[in-house]
């Protein structure tokens, strides 16, 4: 099927891995104008094709890969590509997105998106080509790590390739394994898992088509403006490239916003020996990103003679403070090993956090203690590999406090475990963690740190526009990664003199305007989106969208994009069971004060979630409403909605 539209393949394939037949999956313009790409294009093929009580381990389970307009179109950290499926770590729709060059060698390819279905009868890799799909024995492969893996498929295939391979942790059917591509990884939600209920070990995609731009000069000149803008921003240009997304880490500590210790705490007392500047330098031998990205927040360092990649932020904190380590050398080879296990740092961090405090109850041994680094890398691998005490830990921290009565200090919202940032000093942080469609996602919840002290000076306890916001930037960021971007770029959105002055009179001035923006928001939500057909210089992600396809957008229709794909998951994870009762978190971040000397220094997550299910259009028990669906477009889909 061809497209019209600029940026676009034009080709969405169905691969059946159980007939091991390939066929062009339905996708028309206009889907493209609605869904855009990405995890919103992902999100609408789900809603179709994932049954209520579909096994995410079993043969039914859709996974769909895709793409975005902007991939390959040579727009600043474009290389961003979306992997979603049904979680088996939450039971509810997951999606994990990544950098790497899978994506843009899709789009070489001439393919914008695989959907997955089925389960092949021995091991398989797919190698992705302009004549079609192929399908590989991958016996030889089955049980390598991930980089001996893509090795391997580099040399089948022979030529330059993008690469995505599951690694142990997925053929064994880890709940939170991952799935990695070059180096960057798509971590979250089991996605490497369901690869290994599939009997697929990874995908290799080549070819030579390029993505063209519907209005060439004009989209390239707009990305050199907006390149050059991203390099003279104070985090874009400055402290991303010279500390890595560690960079925000004493920042954290200093704001009392560090999950230390399983979340007992906010801030720790190691914090300099794990932060962005140590590691760079004491470790640090380059920089590194990702195709297009002219931010390089990727770290190169050395280990054992080796450069490798070294830990983002949230590996830092989740297996530094969070597990009461401050040994930047350990956490440089942890974070090695568990990429080539093929295993979610972030999942594993919070899991041994919460089996640590378990052992300081007396609930339960797993033989891990705060603080103590020694035996923890072959613990990786008995998680990886299900043996003994890591069987048990293989199965996630909801699970786990389950089986020992410990939900409320379980650092999990839906199943999944959350990022780096404790809530309790960024409420409107923690708003986004209970609402997020996938669980406790720092980026699905809208990221509102980085107003509450990353980037902004909000005031992270008041409750003040935080349901406004949360849902305006969960929106935004949807879009955004629809189109292929990535959410770093987001950060530029933000006006350099409020950044550099956020403590000074014009910070103080935004922060006001913010906090009482809600009304407006709301305002200009309910109005339809061709009315809001104006220009937004602030976010060039929309014009380049633009150029790129020849869509006509605007900030309403981006945002429209955005919101949908935002309700079309919360349709999808109600299907599956979620409700309001399901947007919470745990009682340690609700009850339990992080500053002993102030009783309210706590998540008011009950008012919070009602303000923002109100304000987007949601009735008290989290469901969308009939309006909001039929403004969307989504009314009766298939009589379900």
């Amino acid at each position: 099927m061809t497209t019209s539209l600029g940026g676009y393949a034009g080709v969405v394939l169905h691969v059946d891995l159980s007939m091991r037949a390939v066929s062009e999956y339905p996708w028309t313009d206009a889907d493209r104008r609605r869904f855009l790409g990405g995890k919103v294009m992902a999100a609408r093929i789900l809603y179709d094709l994932l049954a209520p009580k579909t096994d995410p381990l079993g043969p039914e389970n859709t996974m769909v890969i895709a793409t975005g307009p902007l991939n390959g179109t040579g727009a600043p950290s474009t290389a961003r590509f979306d992997v979603s499926a049904l979680s088996p770590l939450t039971g509810t729709l997951g999606t994990s997105n990544s950098g790497g060059s899978f994506g843009v060698y899709l789009k070489k390819a001439g393919v914008d998106a695989l959907v997955i279905t089925g389960c092949a009868d021995a091991p398989v890799w797919l190698e992705v080509a302009e004549d079609g799909v192929h399908f590989r024995d991958a016996a030889a492969l089955w049980g390598l790590r991930t980089s001996a893996a893509q090795a391997a498929l580099r040399d089948a295939v022979g030529r330059k390739c993008g690469t995505i391979v599951a690694g142990p942790a997925g053929e064994n059917l880890v709940p939170y394994a991952a799935l990695v591509s070059d180096e960057r990884v798509a971590g979250r939600t089991g996605m490497g898992a369901v690869f290994g209920s599939k009997n697929l070990k990874g995908i290799a995609a080549h070819g030579e088509r390029r993505a063209t731009p519907a209005h060439p000069e004009a989209f390239h000149a707009h990305v050199k403006k907006w390149t050059a803008s991203l390099k003279a921003h104070p985090i874009a240009g400055d402290r991303l490239p010279t500390y890595g997304t560690a960079g925000f880490l004493g920042t954290m500590n200093e704001l009392g916003i560090l999950g230390t210790r399983n979340f007992q705490a906010g801030s720790f007392e190691g914090a300099d020996a794990i932060s962005g500047e140590t590691l760079a330098e004491t470790r640090l031998v380059s920089r590194t990103g990702c195709l297009s990205c002219p931010i390089r927040c990727g770290r190169v360092v050395e280990l054992d003679g080796e450069r490798v990649k070294g830990p983002e932020l949230e590996t830092l904190v989740l297996l530094g403070s969070n597990l009461g380590v401050s040994d930047l050398g350990r956490i440089i080879e942890w974070n090695r090993e568990l990429d080539e296990l093929g295993l979610d740092t972030m999942t594993t961090g919070v899991t041994l956090s919460l089996a640590m405090e378990l052992t300081e109850r007396g609930a339960w041994d797993a033989g891990v203690r705060f603080g103590k680094a020694e035996g923890l890398f072959e613990l990786f691998g008995d998680i990886a590999y299900k043996r003994g005490v890591g069987a048990t830990l293989a199965t996630g921290s909801r699970a786990i406090a389950r089986r020992y009565g410990a939900l409320d200090i379980a650092m999990q919202s839906k199943g999944l475990e959350l990022a780096a940032y404790e809530p309790r000093n960024a409420i409107g942080h923690g708003l986004g963690y209970a609402v997020s469609n996938r669980g406790a996602c720092h980026l699905n919840g809208g990221y509102g740190v980085a107003l509450e002290g990353l980037a902004l000076k909000m005031n992270g306890r008041s409750q003040r526009g935080k349901h406004a916001l949360v849902a305006m930037f969960q929106d935004l960021m949807e879009a955004v990664s629809a189109a292929g971007g990535c959410l770093f770029t987001t950060l530029g959105v933000l006006p350099a003199p409020l950044v550099t002055g956020a403590n000074g009179p014009l910070g103080k001035v935004a922060n006001a305007v913010l906090g009482s923006a809600g009304g407006v928001l709301r305002a200009l939500r309910v109005v339809p989106p061709v009315a809001l057909g104006i220009p937004m210089p602030l976010v060039p992600h929309i014009r380049a969208a633009e150029l790129a396809t020849g869509m006509k957008l605007g900030f309403g229709g981006f945002w429209a994009i955005g919101e949908r794909g935002y309700t079309l998951e919360r349709l999808i994870g109600m299907r599956f069971g979620i409700t309001a009762e399901d947007d919470v978190l745990p009682t340690r971040l609700t009850t339990e004060p992080i500053d002993p000397r102030d009783p309210a220094s706590v998540v008011p997550i009950e008012p919070m979630k009602r303000r923002y299910y109100a304000h987007r259009g949601w009735d008290a028990f989290g469901c969308p409403r009939p309006g909001l669906l039929r403004r969307l477009g989504l009314a009766n889909l298939d009589g379900e909605a």
